[in-house]
C-alpha cells in the first residue's frame, strides 16, 4: 500500500512538472512575441549573420541560439530570434527539476522547478531574451546532472564514463560564456572537499574528459589564436580596467539589493538565506555531499560578483548562475517547510507569483503598447511616464521601423544607391540589421559601425572592401542628435549629406528620430 501510495504521489508531481513547463513556455512565448529586442539580442543577430568560430564579446553558441529561429522561418522579428532561448530554457528548467530529484527527492524537485520558474530574471534574462547566458544555463544545469549522477549513484564511489560528459558539458558551458570556466574550479573544490571523491583525480576517465573538454573548446581558442587572443584580453583585463579603485561599501549594497531585486525579494532574500545556513552546517556540522555540490557551483559566483560589486561596476546577471543552482537548496528546504507550515508555503508562493506575473504583465504592456506613457492614445489614460523620459524607449521595434524605410520615398531612394549602411553606436547596427531585413531588397544589406568602440564590426567586415563606394549613415536622436559630431563622418566621403528624418511611434506618440545620412565615395578609413 505504501509503494502504491509513492508511486500516485511521483505520478501527481510528473503531471504538474508537466503544467508548469508547458504554462512557463506559453507564457513566454507570449513575452518574447511581443517584446521588443534588446539591444544586446539586435546585435547577437549580427553573430547569426557573420558565423565565425567565436567572437571579439561572447564564444560562439549565442549565435546558434539566436540564429536557429531564423533559419527555420526566413523570418527576422523578435519572436524569432528568441525561439532558440524558449526551447533551450525549458530544457534547463528540466534538467534543473531532474538534478533535485536525484540529489534530494523528488518533491524538492518540484519546488526546485516551480521557483526557478517564477523567478523573474531567471524567466527573462535565460527564459526570452536570447543572451549568451541561455546557453551557459543549459549546459552548466547539464553540468550540474552529471555531476549528480556521476557521484551520487552508489554508496562507494567509482569513477565512471560520466566524467567524460562533465568534461564535455563545462566546454559547453564555456562556448556559451566565460563564465563556464568557474565550473572546473567548482568541480575540482567539491571533490578536494570530499574524501571519497578525490580519487577522481586517479582516473582515467578524467584525463580522457580533459582531453575531450581541450577539444569542445576548440573554436574558442583557435578564433583567439587567429585575433592574438583578443577576446581572452578583453574579458580578463578590458573589462575591469580604469584608474585605482577603492573599496565602496555604498556599492556593495546597491550591487546586492539590485540583486535581490532582480530575483524578486521574496525569492532573493531566501536564496542568500539558505546560502548562509547550508554553509555553516557544512562547517559546523557532519558534511552533506549532496548540498556541498550545490554550495560549490553557487558559492563561487554569489558571494565573487558580490564582493566585486564594491570596487567595481558588476551587472547582477553575471551572479546568476550560481543563483540558479542555489535554488536546488531553496527547492528542498521548501519541501521540508511544507511539511510543518504547508498553508504559509502556499501563500509564499501564490502571492510571490501573482505579484512577480502581475508586474511582468503590466511591464510587457507598457514596452508594448505604452500603457504608462503619457501622452498616450487611449480613452483611459493612466500614464505618467514622458516619452523623453521613458527609459523602454530605448528598445526599437525593428518591424516598425522596416516599415517607416519601406514607406519613405527618400529612403527607398538613397538606399538602392547606397553599398553599406554604417551607424555610429555598435549595438544600433543590430537594430538596423533588423529593421532592413523586413525588406527582401535590404536584407542582405552589409551594416557596420563607425566608432572607437566597434565590437564585433571590426572583425566581420573589413572596411577596405568599401573604398569608392556609398554608403547610408543611420542613427538616432538618442546617439546623434548633434548635428556637428555627425558631420564628422563628413571627412571619409567625398560628398555627405542629409537625407530624411524617420519616427518610431508607440500609443501615437514619437518615442524615436531616426537620422538618414548619404555618403559618396567613400574615400578615407576611420582610425
Amino acid at each position: 500500500m505504501k509503494d502504491i501510495n509513492v508511486n500516485r504521489k511521483d505520478r501527481k508531481i510528473n503531471e504538474q512538472v508537466i503544467w508548469i513547463l508547458g504554462i512557463g513556455l506559453i507564457w513566454r512565448t507570449i513575452i518574447a512575441s511581443f517584446l521588443p529586442p534588446g539591444y544586446d539580442e539586435a546585435y547577437y543577430y549580427l553573430y547569426s549573420k557573420y558565423l565565425d568560430w567565436s567572437y571579439f564579446d561572447h564564444p560562439l553558441l549565442v549565435a546558434f541560439t539566436t540564429g536557429i529561429g531564423v533559419w527555420l522561418t526566413s523570418i527576422v522579428n523578435q519572436f524569432t530570434i528568441r525561439i532558440g532561448c524558449l526551447i533551450l530554457h525549458t530544457v534547463s528548467l528540466y534538467l534543473l527539476y531532474l538534478t533535485a530529484k536525484k540529489l534530494f527527492n523528488p518533491q524538492a524537485g518540484y519546488f526546485t522547478l516551480l521557483i526557478a520558474s517564477l523567478i523573474p530574471i531567471f524567466n527573462i534574462a535565460f527564459g526570452v531574451l536570447t543572451l549568451p547566458d541561455v546557453p551557459l544555463m543549459f549546459f552548466w544545469t547539464l553540468t550540474l546532472y552529471f555531476a549528480s549522477e556521476e557521484f551520487f549513484r552508489q554508496r562507494e564511489y567509482q569513477p565512471s564514463y560520466r566524467l567524460i560528459l562533465i568534461c564535455v558539458a563545462v566546454g559547453g558551458a564555456c562556448l556559451g560564456k566565460y563564465h563556464g570556466f568557474t565550473l572546473g574550479f567548482s568541480l575540482i573544490g567539491f571533490c578536494l572537499s570530499a574524501p571519497h571523491h578525490r580519487q577522481v583525480f586517479k582516473s582515467v576517465w578524467l584525463w580522457w574528459g580533459l582531453l575531450s573538454f581541450v577539444v569542445i573548446l576548440f573554436p574558442l581558442w583557435y578564433w583567439n589564436w587567429q585575433h592574438d587572443w583578443i577576446s581572452l584580453g578583453f574579458q580578463l583585463s578590458g573589462r575591469f580596467e580604469g584608474g585605482e579603485r577603492h573599496i565602496n561599501l555604498l556599492n556593495f549594497l546597491v550591487y546586492f539589493l539590485a540583486t535581490v531585486g532582480y530575483l524578486f525579494p521574496s525569492f532573493g532574500f531566501p536564496l542568500w538565506w539558505i546560502a548562509i545556513k547550508a554553509t555553516l552546517m557544512e562547517i559546523l556540522q557532519r558534511p552533506h555531499y549532496p548540498s556541498q555540490l550545490i554550495l560549490w557551483f553557487s558559492l563561487p559566483l554569489m558571494v565573487g560578483f558580490t564582493l566585486l560589486g564594491a570596487v567595481t561596476q558588476i551587472l547582477p546577471t553575471w551572479a546568476l548562475a550560481g543563483f540558479w543552482s542555489m535554488t536546488i537548496l531553496l527547492g528542498y528546504y521548501t519541501s521540508v517547510w511544507t511539511r510543518e507550515f504547508p498553508r504559509r508555503v502556499k501563500n509564499w508562493l501564490i502571492i510571490s507569483g501573482g505579484m512577480i506575473n502581475t508586474l511582468l504583465l503590466i511591464g510587457l504592456l507598457h514596452f508594448t503598447t505604452g500603457l504608462l506613457q503619457n501622452p498616450n492614445q487611449y480613452p483611459f489614460p493612466i500614464g505618467f511616464i514622458s516619452p523623453e523620459n521613458d527609459p523602454s524607449n530605448e528598445l526599437l521595434d525593428v518591424v516598425q521601423l522596416g516599415r517607416e524605410f519601406q514607406s519613405s520615398p527618400q529612403f527607398q531612394q538613397v538606399i538602392n544607391n547606397s553599398d553599406f549602411v554604417f551607424t555610429n553606436v555598435y549595438y544600433l547596427g543590430g537594430y538596423l540589421a533588423m529593421a532592413l531585413a523586413q525588406n527582401e531588397a535590404t536584407k542582405d544589406m552589409p551594416v557596420t559601425c563607425f566608432s572607437n568602440d566597434a565590437r564585433g564590426f571590426s572583425f566581420w567586415l573589413p572596411l577596405q572592401q568599401f573604398l569608392g563606394k556609398n554608403a547610408l549613415y543611420i542613427t538616432t536622436e538618442t546617439f546623434g542628435s548633434d548635428e556637428e559630431a555627425n558631420q564628422e563622418f563628413a571627412n571619409y566621403f567625398a560628398d555627405f549629406n542629409r537625407i530624411t528624418e524617420i519616427t518610431v511611434k508607440r500609443a501615437g506618440a514619437v518615442t524615436e528620430t531616426v537620422y538618414v545620412y548619404e555618403g559618396k565615395n567613400f574615400q578615407t578609413i576611420p582610425n
